[in-house]
């Protein structure tokens, strides 16, 4: 069938496509795919449907655009993705899967790596139709060499379906290729960028709730000591949240944890300037690895920060159970004090009716701390696009990949449909609609109701769910938020808080005081003047580990994920110190010095690499 369909393909002209055969999967889900994912039926908007829809239509500016998809024509397909990222088990649906329906005719059923799904797929010999690998590293390098993913050169599939990629990302098809032993093309990484002589957005930003701390009379903080003092006097000043529930520093929760406690990995590496590595955390200066259990460093510096957070009562005591969601609703309502992140901090906190009330979330870095940030690469990130070897229709997954590769699918993975919650001005400036900018404000922001006209199709759509629903539960981003966008005014990047329609006066009198105290604009600025270590970009993938060191490996890291929480929940620092050597016991138990073996030479090789 994949060769008739190349056939047919070279005989049609670009812009065409004849209606193809079954797509992947079929036009409903395999037995595989209704066990490891909830596919509920998709929420997929009504639409009202023109039968003769221009096959150039217009833009928000009323300029021409051309119908590059044509999905009028072509069967409707339903494409399994199976994302080591994803939060969701299920149908796309909301905006997102809107936009699909009318770009490529084609439905997404979600499915997670969760409760064993990537071990399963990979002994049923079928991985999925788009594939997204968390890393490079063994899940990548075993599936390439178990035959499960597709051959991007095969049937000139790259060539006749990823123009785009092909045409503006041929580095990192290249680094991609040096990853695979055949020599063959099988993916390709994310956070790609044109450039590698910028550094990419500071990911740690470092929140706190400034109007508090203005309040307070803005005291000294040079270590991690001084924030755990300052949360208890801020927790003085604001014992409850909106709703009347009782405030917290941090709010957090387990579902993103991976080798290690993802908080406390990502506190530590905010803190020191190590990158996560393995189990462990990695020094790109001087090539140290520093194992999770190294007495005195920077993991077990980072628990115990958390430790002392709930001894004061100010770590939320649902952290070990709550969902993601759970947590932002907290944060929304001004429960929190404190995040590492600004998507759960700032973003999520500063609202016109938290502006307004001269309440703010704003950076502010300890003195003593050393933030990361990353190189842009040319070759991209280690997380990969690919496609299951065995797809019936590798052709839709590919451009579908592929749009996502342009300008406008970067942008729509972070901020919606162009044209209705974004665009371009006349002088090339990217801006938000008012639509767009209340669902950046506020990510829950309800869309039902909201109607939306295809500029490729000229189909109207009414919209439902809230901007999150819609959002590509995908969960993996193709360039850097940081790279340039080549579609917008020079200089420009993809990241918002960079735009000249976001870089205006102070929206209020707390932001005003935050930019006289810091003597910047944005937190992005004043970021890049504190300390902070760039960790080059290099074509590092991890090694694949034995079948013996595999399970050791499962060992070690439970024990640290579950000792590492038992230890945050602890009621004193004698117990804390207790369950700590006892954790360290337990993994020495199962060979952990040989996990510290092999990836003590994983970063050797890393930094043989820089």
């Amino acid at each position: 069938m994949k060769k008739l369909k190349k056939l047919i393909a070279l005989l049609l002209s670009a812009a065409m496509m004849l209606a193809l055969l079954s797509g992947c999967g079929g036009t409903t889900t395999d037995a595989d795919t209704t066990t490891d994912a909830d596919t509920e039926t998709s929420d997929v908007a009504d639409a009202d449907t023109t039968d003769d829809a221009d096959a150039n239509s217009t833009d928000a500016t009323g300029e021409s655009m051309s119908l590059p998809y044509g999905s009028d024509e072509r069967e409707a397909v339903t494409l399994t993705v199976f994302s080591q990222l994803a939060n969701w088990s299920g149908n796309q649906g909301g905006w997102g899967a809107v936009l699909l329906k009318d770009m490529f005719n084609v439905e997404l059923v979600i499915i997670p790596d969760t409760n064993g799904a990537y071990s399963t797929r990979m002994e049923s010999g079928d991985l999925g139709d788009i594939v997204v690998f968390g890393s490079n590293g063994s899940d990548y390098s075993d599936a390439v060499n178990a035959g499960l993913l597709f051959d991007w050169e095969d049937e000139d599939l790259l060539q006749n379906y990823g123009q785009d990629i092909l045409a503006n990302c041929a580095t990192a098809l290249e680094g991609n290729r040096e990853l695979n032993a055949d020599g063959a093309i099988y993916g390709i990484g994310h956070d790609y960028a044109t450039s590698d002589e910028e550094h990419a957005s500071f990911f740690y930003t470092w929140d706190i709730r400034w109007d508090l701390y203005a309040e307070l009379g803005y005291p000294e903080v040079n270590d991690l000591d001084d924030l755990v003092d300052l949360f208890v006097q801020m927790k003085e000043l604001e014992p409850t949240d909106d709703a009347g529930n009782p405030t917290y520093a941090v709010s957090a929760f387990p579902s993103w944890d991976g080798n290690m406690v993802m908080y406390v990995k990502s506190l530590a590496s905010a803190y020191y300037g190590y990158d996560e590595m393995t189990l462990g955390l990695y020094d790109s200066e001087t090539g140290t690895f520093h194992g999770a259990l190294e007495e005195d460093g920077p993991y077990l510096t980072a628990l115990k920060f958390f430790n002392k957070l709930y001894q004061k009562g100010l770590l939320d005591p649902d952290s070990m159970t709550q969902t993601y969601d759970e947590m932002i609703a907290k944060v929304q309502r001004g429960g929190t004090f404190f995040s590492i992140f600004d998507y759960m901090g700032s973003t999520a906190y500063n609202t016109d009716a938290h502006t307004s009330e001269g309440k703010y979330m704003a950076s502010l870095q300890p003195t003593e701390a050393t933030n990361i940030c990353y190189g842009l690469s040319t070759y991209g990130g280690n997380r990969v696009w690919a496609i299951g070897a065995n797809c019936e229709e590798p052709e839709r997954a590919m451009e579908i990949i592929n749009w996502l590769y342009t300008n406008d699918g970067a942008m729509t993975i972070w901020y919606g449909i162009r044209g209705l919650m974004w665009d371009y001005d006349e002088d090339g400036n990217t801006y938000f609609t008012e639509l767009g900018q209340a669902c950046h404000d506020d990510p829950t922001y309800d869309l039902t109701g909201v109607e939306w006209t295809s500029p490729y199709t000229g189909n109207t759509y009414t919209l439902d769910g809230t901007f999150n629903d819609g959002m590509i539960q995908i969960n993996n981003t193709t360039w850097s938020q940081s790279a340039e966008n080549s579609d917008s005014v020079e200089g420009e990047t993809f990241y918002y808080s960079g735009w000249a329609s976001q870089i205006g006066d102070a929206k209020s009198e707390i932001e005003q005081d935050w930019r006289d105290y810091t003597g910047t604009t944005r937190n992005q600025e004043y970021l890049d003047a504190q300390s902070y270590t760039i960790i080059p970009s290099t074509n590092y993938s991890e090694s694949s580990r034995d079948p013996e060191l595999d399970v050791i490996w499962s060992q070690v890291t439970t024990t640290i994920k579950n000792g590492s929480w038992n230890a945050i929940y602890a009621s004193s620092d004698e117990e804390f110190d207790s369950i700590v050597a006892q954790m360290i016991s337990d993994c020495d138990a199962y060979g952990y010095d040989q996990c510290i073996e092999w990836c003590e030479n994983e970063a050797a090789t890393r930094y043989a690499l820089q």
